[in-house]
């Protein structure tokens, strides 16, 4: 693994974070870093609190709510954000934006970031990992093949299935595999309506939004990635052995339509949540599922209220399985 050379600088997101850049091995593409992510402010100098917080986002994403840092700060934990390589702040020129071709290739700048966290806070400090959506799948099966290296894991919106179920999956799995074969590259068509995005506006919580980092419309899908992540729900389908307690959020329905409605202000409209949560108890032994009424795709950029009853969830359900 490839450790970090350079100290820790200002982050985008103002004086109370900073970034450090993880060089990893590089790829068919030339270099590859990953991007660690810190909230710190003042009060926090000299302190060395005995819990951490990794946090993983989804795809076409990158870290960038400010709150979800403040309030795992606020509960005494230490908390980081991972923004993975070819995403937000790691993503460079010449690189194919969010592509990868097997999930574990995410283990290294997920066992960076960790054997940072461990230097500042200490090897024994429990460590709770949070991801959401494509991160969410990730982070599970990270655990699966990791045992003993988290606490826990809270599972915002985790993409654990395709839309509809697993048959959609059986049928489209032979074509994707064939042209990942044939040309793993392949800009498939876009069927991004940019609605996702025009919620967060709606809702007050896109203001900010990186239009490099989070376009309009999503990422191009490849096949050689989109094999990668129908391999890992396929894995999630046949079970998982991940040993930390889980804790899966998800909105209470979901809004999937080619037309735009107020609904989507109210509703997942990325992902289909009754097949997330028929996964998720496949994902270990000890698995809590909450739904949110009222909840979007992001569950802590949801309204305010829901938010709150978001944020009510995890910390009650930290107070029992988190933290180990």
């Amino acid at each position: 693994m490839a450790g970090s050379t350079h100290a820790w600088r200002a982050d985008v997101l103002g004086p109370d974070f900073q970034q450090l850049t993880l060089p990893l091995a590089d790829d068919d593409e030339g270099e590859v870093v990953a991007t660690l992510v810190r909230h710190h402010p003042p009060e926090r100098d000299g302190l060395r609190p005995a819990r951490a917080v990794l946090y993983v986002h989804g795809w076409s994403d990158y870290f960038f709510q400010r709150h979800l840092a403040q309030y795992w700060t606020s509960l005494g934990a230490a908390f980081y954000a991972l923004d993975l390589r070819k995403y937000g702040r790691s993503l460079r020129e010449h690189q194919t934006p969010g592509y990868v071709t097997d999930l574990a290739t995410y283990d290294e700048e997920i066992g960076a970031a960790l054997e940072v966290i461990a230097n500042e806070v200490g090897a024994a400090a429990n460590v709770l990992l949070m991801a959401h959506s494509t991160g969410g799948l990730v982070a599970a099966l990270w655990a699966h093949r990791n045992p003993g290296r988290v606490s826990g894991l809270v599972l915002n919106s985790p993409w654990l299935e395709l839309q509809g179920s697993a048959t959609a999956r059986y049928l489209t799995m032979p074509a994707v595999d064939s042209l990942a074969r044939l040309n793993p590259m392949l800009e498939l068509p876009n069927i991004d309506p940019g609605f996702y995005v025009r919620s967060l506006h709606e809702l007050g919580v896109g203001a900010d939004l990186d239009p490099e980092w989070r376009p309009v419309p999503a990422f191009p899908v490849r096949p050689g990635w989109l094999r990668a992540i129908t391999s890992g729900h396929a894995h999630v389908a046949r079970g998982l052995t991940i040993d930390a307690p889980i804790l899966v959020m998800a909105s209470a329905r979901s809004a999937i339509s080619p037309r735009w409605s107020k609904a989507m202000l109210s509703a997942d409209i990325v992902l289909d949540v009754e097949a997330i949560v028929r996964r998720a108890v496949r994902l270990g032994p000890v698995v809590t599922v909450v739904r949110l009424e009222g909840g979007i795709h992001d569950l802590v950029l949801s309204p305010p209220p829901v938010r709150a009853r978001v944020f009510a969830e995890i910390t009650r359900w930290c107070a029992v399985y988190g933290w180990g």
